[in-house]
Order: structure tokens, then C-alpha cells, then sequence
């Protein structure tokens, strides 16, 4: 069985991503308290949810990534 390595610059890359899903979706709490005008310990009590919306802007943000994963493979194959 092959193994599968995983280099300590795709690893930075990736929590760079994942660090910048969270802010994003920190962000728009943080937004949403101010605008709708609500307590802000709801900052703090609404991160089950700040979470979830972290793993979908990270899912959303696979699949252009993906689009140029693709296309930088076919291009590099046409040469």
C-alpha cells in the first residue's frame, strides 16, 4: 500500500483557507448583531452556527479551486 504524503505547505494553505471561512462567516455574525440590533453575547452563543456556515463557505470555496485545478491540468497536458 502506497503511502500518502501530505507537504507542510499544502497543510499552512489549507488552515489558511479554513482561518478565512471562520472570519467570513465571524464577520457576518458580527453583522448580523449590529444590524438587527441584538445583544452581543450573541457573538458567542450563536458559534454552532458560525461554525457550520465556516464549513460551507470552505465547501463553496472548493469548487472554483477545483475549476482551476482542472484547468491548469489540461493546459499543462495539451503542451
Amino acid at each position: 500500500m502506497k503511502d500518502i504524503v501530505i507537504s507542510a505547505r499544502r497543510i499552512r494553505r489549507e488552515g489558511l483557507f479554513a482561518a478565512a471561512a471562520f472570519i467570513i462567516a465571524f464577520a457576518a455574525n458580527i453583522y448580523a448583531v449590529v444590524h438587527f440590533d441584538r445583544p452581543w453575547y450573541e457573538l458567542f452563543t450563536q458559534l454552532g452556527y458560525v461554525v457550520v456556515i465556516t464549513v460551507a463557505i470552505y465547501l463553496l470555496l472548493w469548487i472554483p479551486r477545483l475549476l482551476v485545478l482542472l484547468a491548469l491540468r489540461i493546459l499543462r497536458h495539451s503542451r
